[in-house]
């Protein structure tokens, strides 16, 4: 029975310093950053390592820095023979997922990557669009506070995150309306996130239709470990349905929730979010408490990784013994 699974972060996990305890620690994350830096042509290791902040707060900087301390940390599993079932990535996420599934190699990913966050940057003028997290929003609310608060404007679902946590996108003012409704409707909070431009949201279509030719010229090849996506919530194998998924999350919601349950479906029972940060940890507890998880994206992560592996195998042992 599958059991493991690999969860990629998206934006938002990204901190000054993260990858370098792992490139310091191991020589098979230490050549993904040397990678990085030569697909790009400038030192994203170093941004990655040391900032400063706001560069790296840039859309542009902020999703290769994320894939490759995702894919660093990665390869250090992957050399330990820590290997999953099924993989998944939040948003900017699913361009890691594809990468340890063999469907994209590291550069071509990266390459996309920043083409990526510089289009849905210069989608929507800065100031325009803005993205806001409801909380605890009480069930069957949402569609009538999102038509409400539209009033001709877009605002709309950016991330189905987890069953009391939902980001939407679009107009600033209709989403400060939303935000207004929600409050009322019960939503026990309401936060306006501090992000550059309204991701997931129809607003970003010009940046889809920019990164078409990209995702056309770049070679994806059918996956060596299934993917569960963002835009259907759906397991992929193929190279085309890859290639598809990406094209398609950029102006859709990320369907979180319902991808973390499909792992579950699939007889997921453990999970590793792979890289910077533990926000997906959270994220998936919430989801279903029955899932068990670990970060790994420091050194010191190993021992939570290996008492999750050990517990398993553990568990295995006593459900094989004679009764």
């Amino acid at each position: 029975m599958t059991e493991l699974a690999f969860l990629f972060p998206g934006q938002g996990s990204q901190f000054a310093g993260m990858g370098k305890l792992l490139a310091g620690e191991y020589p098979e994350a230490r050549s993904v950053f040397e990678e990085a830096d030569d697909a790009l042509s400038f030192p994203l290791s170093k941004l990655c390592f040391e900032g400063p902040e706001d560069e790296l707060k840039k859309t542009e900087n902020t999703q290769p820095a994320l894939l490759a301390v995702s894919i660093a940390a990665h390869r250090v599993l992957a050399a330990r023979s820590i290997k999953p079932a099924l993989v998944a990535g939040h948003s900017l996420g699913e361009y890691s997922a594809l990468v340890a599934a063999g469907s994209l190699t590291l550069a071509d990913a990266l390459r996309l990557v920043r083409k990526r966050g510089r289009y849905m940057q210069e989608a929507v003028p800065q100031g325009v669009g803005a993205m806001a997290a409801l909380l605890k929003l009480p069930e069957g609310q949402l569609d009538r506070i999102l038509q409400e608060a539209a009033q001709g404007e877009v605002v709309t679902a950016a991330n189905l995150n987890s069953p009391g946590q939902i980001v939407i996108a679009g107009h600033a003012a209709a989403v400060g309306r939303a935000m207004e409704l929600a409050k009322a409707a019960g939503a026990k909070r309401a936060v306006l996130l501090p992000v550059s431009a309204p991701f997931h949201c129809p607003l970003m279509r010009p940046a889809q239709q920019r990164l078409r030719p990209d995702l056309d010229a770049a070679e994806f090849r059918d996956l060596s470990v299934p993917l569960v996506n963002n835009w259907q919530a759906s397991t992929v194998t193929s190279a085309a349905d890859a290639r598809e998924g990406l094209y398609q999350q950029i102006p859709n919601p990320v369907r979180w929730t319902e991808s973390i349950r499909e792992l579950s479906r699939a007889g997921i029972t453990r999970f590793i979010e792979v890289g910077a940060g533990s926000v997906l940890l959270g994220l998936s507890r919430q989801i279903d408490p029955a899932l068990q998880g670990a970060k790994f994206g420091e050194p010191d992560d190993i021992d939570k990784v290996s008492a999750l592996l050990a517990d398993h195998s553990a568990t295995l042992s006593e459900a094989d013994s004679p009764a």
